[in-house]
């Protein structure tokens, strides 16, 4: 299938077009302003603003689906549901499991995504990978994950990971002051995951040596970490100073106010921000009641909080994070699409084929009106979803 998109503004970290033309053939983007529309279909983008894809790296769910599950098919119909949001691409998060490694939820989490390599893959956003937020973390960070699951870090258990997730593993979140973490942060690195400092409760030395042995990530900064003080600086500092982390802020405006969330992006720069939900199931629902690995949790004026009223991950939505990004900071709408799209792809390993309006790369694409509403999410060239008033244009 050849297709044109017509006339929009194209925005993506590396440009802002005021107008411009996009050939799609099949998964890939053709050709950016082609001189000639050989198209079978053309679109009229005109009124349009057309970026990347999101890619979503720290989610556990939404609509109603979790990702930490013990089901291929759950995982299927999130990656149904979520292009719902602007997303094209995410990883899998697992998280802890009583006392134990999560082996199942790990091979789950690998059956989804080998599921892509097979013919007569199905429209929707693609698994790229898997997200281990923990469960080597801080008793003392641990936030809503339990205490029954962490653990310390392991040789043996660390290369047990490695094998499970086959080459998936693209994403952990360690906590670098426990015993055993530097062994585990070398090897991980060694591997080609991208490991991330988060739910630590490190302090600022602790941080910059962790850094130096690898790390490239920060998990939801401000969340869940030793905070930032004028004698104590915390990891918040050695990430700030870091020229090779990319820092999280979940964008909901909830967990971190919004005026700390500009200062971040302000400290780190637009290029070394990712933004995330921290998602769970009850994303995109409302008033909503749902579990988060066992634990039930609510969706109470906009946030998720379990039974004790502990703040749990979010319900927030991609598509809204932009346009908050917009409201609570000062960056451009090419700074916000680097901070949706190329950054995560970055750290996805994916920034070779995901994430820039690119010839040669996926055509993961959303389409916005002028107002910032999303109209469509095209998933490798097909049509993941579409609102009323665009179906009838993109009727591919």
């Amino acid at each position: 299938m050849r297709y044109t998109l017509h006339g929009a503004r194209l925005v993506d970290a590396t440009m802002d077009r005021e107008q411009g033309t996009i050939l799609v053939e099949d998964e890939r983007i053709q050709a950016i302003e082609p001189t000639s529309n050989s198209a079978e279909y053309i679109i009229d983008a005109s009124d349009t603003i057309i970026m990347p894809g999101f890619i979503e790296v720290h989610t556990h769910g939404g609509g109603g689906f979790n990702l930490h599950t013990t089901e291929v098919d759950e995982i299927r119909a999130y990656r149904h549901w979520i292009p719902t949001t602007g997303v094209t691409s995410f990883l899998i998060a697992v998280v802890g499991t009583p006392n134990a490694v999560p082996e199942t939820q790990l091979r789950t989490a690998v059956a989804a995504i080998e599921l892509e390599t097979q013919p007569r893959r199905e429209s929707g956003a693609e698994p790229v990978g898997i997200h281990l937020e923990g469960p080597y973390i801080s008793l003392h960070k641990r936030g809503a994950h339990p205490p029954y699951w962490l653990r310390q870090p392991e040789p043996e258990e660390t290369e047990h990971i490695l094998s499970l997730t086959k080459g998936y593993l693209q994403l952990i979140t360690v906590a670098p002051e426990l015993p055993g973490a530097y062994a585990m942060i070398r090897r991980m690195v060694e591997a080609g995951v991208t490991v991330s400092i988060g739910h630590t409760d490190a302090n600022y030395e602790q941080a910059c040596e962790s850094i130096k042995l690898g790390i490239t990530h920060a998990t939801h900064c401000f969340n869940a970490m030793r905070q930032l003080k004028h004698r104590e600086p915390g990891p918040l500092a050695a990430i700030v100073q870091s020229k090779q982390v990319l820092g999280e802020i979940i964008g909901d405006g909830i967990h971190v106010h919004p005026a700390m969330i500009d200062m971040l992006v302000r400290l780190l720069g637009p290029e070394h921000t990712i933004v995330v939900t921290d998602a769970l199931a009850g994303a995109g629902m409302t008033d909503a009641t749902f579990e988060f690995a066992g634990q039930e949790a609510h969706v109470i004026c906009g946030a998720a909080r379990l039974n004790d009223g502990t703040l749990t991950g979010s319900v927030l939505t991609l598509d809204q994070a932009l346009r908050n990004m917009l409201q609570f900071t000062q960056v451009s709408l090419a700074d916000v699409s680097g901070m949706l799209s190329y950054n995560p792809a970055r750290s996805a390993h994916v920034a070779d084929r995901k994430g820039l309006l690119k010839v040669g790369y996926d055509a993961d694409l959303v389409i916005y009106n002028k107002d910032l509403e999303l109209q469509a999410t095209i998933c490798r060239g097909q049509v993941g979803y579409v609102t009323d008033q665009w179906r009838q244009r993109l009727n591919l």
